[in-house]
């Protein structure tokens, strides 16, 4: 396999492919692209067709280069993995054998200031996946302060919102805010390290790039998609980074797993509802081995799940 930058290093890329088990004549799906990790190690497992997703023009723009390395075999497709089924229809596509989903933002990303999603590196306050749509910035100082508040608590589940709130509001009616650090610092001045290496602002920072990229709304329309674009036997690998993401990801199989949907653990299950979609490949989550936690930290917080599609019909949207 080709060398990777160690920045770049696919997360739990055994394991993805463990999930997916890449077969010849295959058509594959990874659905956040990136730095092409996933897609190379299912073509050289397989011969197969994998299409490439991403809603970042750089990233399809790397992407190109190696699909020159797959004629024909690597298509790449601009465009968000929530989209999927439109976006392989375009291409004449209608199922696929396995779906592989790196939700979040990549390292890629991460490691380029001039995006805006780094609290440690100086560049605009961006954070925009796509280059399209309302910035980072534009949230920090047009939203109300209790807004804000709600948007760092429900999506960055930070408990000192409402003070990150007020701080932001006050310096703000200074000047408003253009650059990461500047955001960095205000919410470092209200937030205590909390002595075990994470930054006081990287709740805050969580919470914008969600709200800013629309992060758990893609998800829960791109398993959704899944479950529509998978044959009987196709396989679904997601990984995830933090609870909000898991959280949807475990309901989702969960649901389809058992064959009936559950609200709630402390309401009984329904014994009617439609027949299960998928079949879990391992209850829980499936973590980082201790050789990819030496080299790869990023790893350290990554979960997968993995599934197997059955042959029962897609759920519509009222079950």
């Amino acid at each position: 396999m080709a060398s990777q930058d160690a920045s770049h290093i696919s997360v739990l890329l055994r394991e993805v492919m463990e999930v997916l088990s890449p077969k010849d004549g295959g058509i594959y799906v990874d659905g956040t692209f990136g730095a092409g990790g996933y897609s190379r190690a299912i073509l050289e497992a397989a011969d197969c067709q994998v299409f490439g997703i991403d809603r970042d023009p750089l990233a399809i723009s790397k992407g190109q280069k190696m699909a020159d390395e797959f004629p024909g075999r690597l298509i790449m497709i601009e465009g968000c993995y929530a989209d999927m089924e439109e976006l392989l229809a375009g291409q004449g596509v209608a199922a696929v054998d396995g779906i592989a989903l790196d939700i979040g933002v990549s390292s890629m990303q991460i490691d380029e200031a001039e995006r805006g999603f780094s609290f440690m590196r100086e560049g605009p306050l961006d954070m925009r996946m796509s280059g399209k749509g309302r910035t980072a910035a534009e949230i920090v100082n047009e939203e109300s302060e209790a807004e804000l508040a709600r948007i760092i608590f429900v999506y960055g589940e930070e408990r000192r919102s409402r003070a990150i709130a007020r701080a932001v509001a006050e310096r703000r009616e200074l000047a408003p805010f253009k650059s990461t650090v500047e955001l960095a610092e205000v919410v470092a001045s209200v937030v205590r390290p909390t002595g075990k290496g994470i930054h006081p602002a990287t709740r805050t920072f969580q919470a914008l790039r969600i709200v800013v990229n629309d992060e758990l709304g893609q998800l829960v329309k791109g398993l959704a998609a899944s479950e529509r674009l998978l044959t009987p036997g196709g396989r679904l690998a997601v990984v995830s980074f933090h609870s909000l993401e898991d959280r949807r990801v475990k309901n989702f199989l969960s649901a389809r797993s058992e064959g009936r949907a559950r609200p709630s653990r402390h309401v009984p299950v329904s014994d009617e509802g439609p027949a299960p979609t998928f079949k879990l490949i391992k209850r829980g989550t499936i973590k980082a081995r201790p050789d990819e936690l030496a080299v790869n930290p990023r790893s350290r917080s990554a979960r997968l799940r993995g599934a197997i599609r059955t042959n029962a019909s897609a759920w519509t949207e009222a079950a």
